[in-house]
């Protein structure tokens, strides 16, 4: 088998038209047999979400739409792969689908439309590719990357994804580079038309962008859109790092690289605090934590699966693609050297306690953490002590109305604008100096980390002075 090297580009490595051919250019240094995990282009998905939005709200949203096509037009126009109709079938799929009446939740909705960012930025990648002498094929991460139905933040189902995923070994005896789509999976097998095979919608994309085809039958064209909008799910905002990871564990790959416009995995969000430090390898563990606690470059699901099969993940910069960028393995030698820092802003703590003046005890949080499960909350710190139970999460003014309603045989008291300050490996004077004149609500310390709930906003970037 074939070794395959996976590679995810982000929005903003494909944000123009120059961004796009220094894509190709970088993916020219590398050997035959790649994965290529493609966002969607520049803010695309914040413009989807607007449509969703005001789709649920009745509003007009025609002018979005209009500036997504126009966009993209421009981006292909000046790549000169605005006459491949690839990218044109699905915007119009995607035009067709915002006007449909709203029939499903809020949130299947929203997986309904929001990937097609990313399958308008693969189509007019794809063409740039096979135009500029990389042999490609783009190909539809939904039907590979199966998924439970927790829509906007799917699950992995991994033992039929991998029986999906085996056929793309055979792609590349026809094709150097394989485009998908990252944060997309399906909730289930496509149905192909009766009389038609199932990878014929693939098939028929695959000939009109060839150009073997101008013209799809009505039948697939209504198909593709009933395939692509009713089973999509999403794998959660920022989940194109963990479809790199899901295509790596699933086809053995030899490494990983995730393409980034900083230098590489830094010990701080230089928006939030200067100067920062490149961390030049750190461990698997390691990553876990940073990434649990809410580091940036790294989707907190990404690292299980490298780490399973120890395969390597690189963080580099498609600005200055040479450099050396950080490396993350299963054991590094020199990551307690340096402090890291990570910041959350945007976050509501909560604090529930019994009506009664008893004890919150086991089957208080087993209700309380079912609750919060249900109504997909996402929990980031919590404390528990005899009365109360306090937790920290983002803040959302619907859910934390819906959290208190279903919280009713409970007291329920919140603080709006907080912030969490997590320090892996602290350093006692830096920590003093962070903190001087602030609010601290809530503290936690274990060997290597403390955590600071924080009152209001922050003057960022805040100084490190060590």
């Amino acid at each position: 088998m074939a070794q395959v090297t996976v590679h995810k580009f982000g929005g903003a490595s494909v944000r123009n038209a120059e961004a796009v051919r220094n894509v190709c250019d970088i993916l020219k240094g590398f050997p035959e047999n790649k994965i290529v995990i493609v966002s969607a282009m520049g803010k695309t998905t914040n413009a989807l979400e607007t449509i969703h939005s005001k789709r649920f709200e009745g509003k007009n949203f025609e002018s979005e739409l209009q500036e997504i096509f126009e966009f993209h037009h421009n981006i292909a126009k000046e790549l000169s792969v605005d006459t491949d109709t690839d990218w044109i079938l699905v915007f119009d799929t995607l035009a067709q689908i915002c006007k449909n009446d709203i029939t499903d939740s809020f949130d299947e909705e929203y997986d309904r439309i929001i990937g097609y960012g990313e399958y308008l930025s693969t189509a007019i990648v794809n063409a740039y590719f096979n135009q500029n002498n990389l042999s490609s094929k783009r190909l539809n991460s939904a039907d590979y990357v199966v998924t439970d139905s927790r829509f906007r933040d799917a699950r992995v189902l991994w033992e039929m994804s991998e029986q999906r995923v085996a056929s793309l070994q055979s792609e590349f005896q026809s094709h150097s580079t394989l485009v998908l789509q990252g944060f997309i999976g399906a909730s289930k097998a496509p149905v192909a038309p009766q009389g038609r095979s199932e990878g014929v919608i693939q098939d028929a994309l695959q000939d009109r962008s060839e150009g073997a085809s101008q013209d799809l039958p009505e039948d697939l064209v209504k198909h593709l859109s009933k395939n692509l909008a009713t089973h999509l799910t999403s794998l959660g905002r920022e989940g194109s790092d963990f479809s790199a990871a899901i295509f790596a564990y699933l086809l053995n790959a030899e490494s990983v690289t995730i393409w980034k416009d900083v230098p590489g995995l830094l010990n701080a969000d230089p928006k939030c605090f200067m100067p920062t430090q490149l961390l030049k390898e750190i461990s698997f563990r390691e990553a876990v934590e940073l990434a649990y606690y809410g580091a940036s470059v790294i989707h907190p699901r990404t690292i299980k699966p490298l780490q399973n099969k120890n395969i390597p993940l690189y963080i580099k910069s498609f600005l200055n693609p040479n450099a050396e960028g950080t490396r993350i393995v299963e054991k590094a030698n020199s990551e307690l050297e340096v402090a890291s820092y990570i910041l959350k802003q945007n976050q509501t703590l909560v604090s529930i306690s019994t009506k009664d003046f008893s004890f919150v005890v086991e089957d208080n949080l087993t209700f309380i953490f079912n609750t919060f499960a249900n109504l997909g909350v996402h929990v980031h710190m919590m404390e528990n002590s005899a009365l109360n139970f306090s937790v920290c999460i983002p803040s959302d003014k619907n859910k934390l109305k819906a959290l208190i309603e279903q919280l009713s045989d409970f007291n329920v008291r919140y603080n709006d604008y907080v912030s969490i300050l997590t320090i892996r490996h602290p350093k006692p004077m830096v920590m003093q100096q962070l903190l001087q004149y602030k609010e601290v609500l809530l503290e936690q310390r274990n060997r290597t980390t403390v955590r600071f709930v924080i009152r209001g906003t922050w003057n960022l970037p805040e100084p490190i002075k060590e």
